[in-house]
């Protein structure tokens, strides 16, 4: 049984009833950040329930040594802890000499409201004390998007049976640690606290990286909306820690409120000696707007954002409200502004897989960002694995390879590898082959080919050097293996010749090759200057060509489908379907052992490579290894639906590639994977935004020009969503009977609709 709490609503997600149960997944749900930092929906109030604490901020790591009962050569010294950063939000409540804590009193009225049309967070509920206090309670926070190191929290409280002392105490806490420390460490060293009036600061330090972080607090006392121009009663300082306190007496009936002002200053982006003042200045910055204008602000920003990334869905709410959840949360977590940062799994909500950066970001990212936002958005990301070239080069130097291979991580921060499970750092290489994907990705889609000259080829030439490298020569088959993997399908170690695997490195060869010929003739001192850096041969091109012209694709005559690697017709064919539901997901219900030797699929594998190169293959091939394999296939990854979505929609089996939108829309929503209070799965909502795109619009380049093949739900009465192609902004809104397309700009634009062109004139509407 899913998870149902969630109200249906098109622009919120709402919670009502305190249920101390689901405050963990709760925590995840309602999270919120603007691409510099982000927090869990943790209570500012002190709170003795089970809870998950999270502040994170973009970049700040921590190498935690690798805890592994057997080492083996080459494996990651350290696994990149996403940090927990120190505790700004907190506020530690008496009323009447009782600790306000929700685990302790009676609550009624509870309700929580994530609105992601303006880009705040709001609770509200009434508490009676066990002194017989009653209060009712508003609280109301946002990160803000314009100032990015700032967040601002208003915490009104209003006694309802009699009067009140409140007392408020605002904190700052670095004495913070992470859920899931391999070694329970503490991974920041405090430095400095310092504090005046209003306002207190921390400096702390993460051991190791050395990132220094100021952590501030400034704030206000307002009864009915009035500042008291109060100043903290009490301050209590440690070495990590400033807590002020404020007193008063309110009476029955009136609100007092505490303006909380908090964030970071960290030392990517200024000098530590100047950590403290530019905190300061963000204080007076904020001061200067005043709350309700930081406010109005943010619902500015969050609107522009909602201009173009938008996706409308009429006559289907809990559609229309997942959607938006994962346009709001993908936004929340990276805006393209730092080419530095790049798109964690679990973005800002969590701490578990650690690094910011994995596969995800080519395969299934990249599209969301070049399409709603501009292609220098989708160029940072490029940039960002060109950067870390040299650092790929290492990796595949590290487990024995030469000559400029290189293989880029599963899991890094800074282009190191630190993914700690041997069956993912050292077999699942097929990361490697979507990174050049997405370079061909972004030219086909931008018409941008400056990146390959400039950037782009050294990295395909270094992803060729490996495959081909790793490919091993069998003279029994007299064709060319790849030998000991992980797939997508985790389900399945070191297994031999995936599919999508050995397809991957023959396609890499082959498009290097191209690019390599086009950049010599087209872009000769580009190609002067690369080959003089790479010291590639024609010789060394040559015994590539050889690998990618005699690769192994295992191939079943009897099914008539590529196999997903060799043996996999040995195991036991038992279908999903077949399967007991108490014994999912097999994930959290079987042994490790099981699960190898099942015939069970945990995401797209054979049809990922249909996926990416689905112009390779006829809709009949397509069709008969959907057939073949998504029976067998538990979705147990939230990459998983979507990709399945869109080849529904692609074969015409709308309420199939419906029910998979759903499952990928709501996937944290509903808690699909029983697992959602450990955070959200970021990466895996840009699929999201591919299936109705891609699968329901049936969005494809091909040949410079964008084409449709537009479908929908039975239960829709209508969807539409903006491409931003080539700079000329296109709105596509598709309809039971029809389909109309608008275009932004002056200039004309040519798509095509099931094969046929039509020209839409700027300003215009054509509908078909």
């Amino acid at each position: 049984m899913n998870q149902d709490y969630i109200k249906p609503d098109n622009w919120s997600i709402i919670e009502e009833g305190f249920d101390a149960e689901q405050v963990k997944s709760s925590e995840s749900l309602f999270s919120i950040g603007n691409g510099a930092m982000g927090q869990r929906a943790n209570f500012e109030e002190y709170y003795s329930g089970d809870t998950f604490q999270g502040s994170y901020i973009a970049g700040i790591y921590y190498p935690d040594k690798t805890k592994v009962g057997w080492w083996k050569n080459g494996y990651p010294e350290y696994f990149a802890k996403v940090l927990n950063a120190p505790n700004w939000i907190g506020i530690d409540i008496e009323v009447n000499g009782e600790v306000l804590d929700l685990a302790t009193c009676k609550v009624a009225d509870f309700k929580r409201q994530l609105n992601m049309k303006e880009g705040w967070y709001h609770r509200s509920f009434t508490a009676t004390l066990p002194n017989g206090t009653e209060i009712a309670v508003n609280v109301r926070r946002f990160l803000s998007l314009d100032l990015d190191e700032l967040g601002a929290i208003k915490y009104e409280i209003t006694p309802k049976n009699k009067q009140a002392t409140v007392v408020f105490k605002p904190y700052l806490d670095a004495g913070v640690h992470n859920e899931d420390a391999n070694w329970e460490e503490k991974f920041w060293e405090p430095l400095q606290t310092q504090h005046n009036e209003n306002e207190a600061f921390v400096v702390a330090r993460t051991f190791k990286t050395h990132f220094e972080v100021a952590t501030y607090m400034h704030n206000t006392i307002l009864i009915n909306n009035e500042n008291q121009h109060f100043k903290p009663a009490f301050v209590d300082t440690s070495s990590n820690k400033v807590v002020f306190t404020y007193e008063t007496l309110v009476g029955q009936g009136q609100t007092i409120a505490l303006q909380k002002l908090g964030g970071y200053t960290v030392s990517m982006n200024h000098a530590t000696e100047h950590l403290i003042p530019a905190a300061q200045h963000n204080i007076q910055k904020a001061l200067t707007l005043g709350y309700d204008t930081l406010l109005q602000n943010q619902i500015e920003a969050w609107a522009k954002i909602w201009e173009m990334s938008d996706i409308t869905i009429e006559g289907d709410v809990k559609a229309q409200q997942g959607i938006r959840f994962n346009i709001f949360q993908l936004n929340q977590t990276y805006l393209g502004k730092d080419s530095r940062l790049n798109i964690g799994p679990k973005g800002f909500t969590g701490e578990k897989y650690g690094g910011s950066t994995y596969w995800d970001t080519e395969a299934y990212c990249i599209p969301f960002y070049m399409a709603t936002k501009d292609q220098q958005v989708a160029r940072n990301l490029l940039t960002y694995r060109y950067n870390q070239l040299d650092k790929a080069i290492e990796n595949a130097g590290k487990l024995g390879f030469t000559n400029g291979a290189a293989l880029y991580p599963m899991v890094t921060m800074n282009g190191e590898e630190c993914h700690n499970e041997w069956e993912i750092t050292f077999e699942e290489i097929h990361r490697n082959g979507a990174i050049a994907f997405a370079i061909f990705n972004y030219h086909r889609f931008t018409g941008d080919y400056s990146y390959i000259p400039e950037k782009g080829l050294e990295v395909l030439i270094g992803i060729a050097r490996f495959w081909h490298q790793r490919a091993t020569y069998s003279t029994h088959k007299n064709q060319y293996m790849i030998l000991g993997v992980t797939g997508p399908n985790e389900y399945e170690n070191n297994v031999n010749n995936n599919f999508y695997t050995n397809y991957l490195a023959k396609w890499c060869i082959d498009y290097t090759m191209a690019q390599i010929k086009k950049v010599e003739q087209e872009y000769h001192a580009d190609y002067v200057r690369i080959m003089n850096k790479v010291k590639l041969s024609d010789a060394e091109i040559t015994h590539w060509k050889k690998v990618a012209d005699h690769m192994y694709f295992p191939y079943s005559e009897e099914h008539g489908v590529y196999l997903q690697q060799d043996g996999f017709l040995d195991k036991e064919l038992v279908k999903v379907h077949d399967l007991d539901k108490s014994q999912r997901p097999i994930n959290q219900k079987w042994s490790w052992d099981r699960i190898l030797r099942s015939p069970y699929i945990k995401q797209a594998d054979t049809l990922q490579g249909f996926y990416f190169f689905e112009d390779h293959f006829t809709k009949e091939q397509l069709e008969k290894h959907f057939d073949f394999y998504e029976p067998f296939t538990v979705h147990e990854s939230s990459l998983s639906p979507c990709v399945h979505s869109i080849q529904a929609a692609t074969l015409g089996r709308m309420e199939q590639a419906y029910t998979f939108y759903l499952r990928t829309s709501r996937l944290d929503l509903d808690d699909y994977n029983k697992e959602v209070e450990e955070g959200l799965h970021i990466t895996s909502m840009a699929g999201t935004w591919m299936s109705i795109v891609e699968g329901f619009g049936g969005m494809r380049v091909k040949n410079d020009a964008l084409h449709f093949e537009p479908r929908i739900p039975a239960e829709w009465h209508g969807y539409s969503f903006k491409i931003n192609f080539r700079n000329q902004i296109l709105k596509v809104a598709v309809h039971q009977n029809e389909t109309k397309f608008s275009l932004e700009g002056d200039k004309e634009l040519t798509v095509y609709v099931n094969g046929k062109a039509i020209l839409v004139e700027p300003n215009g509407l054509v509908t078909v």
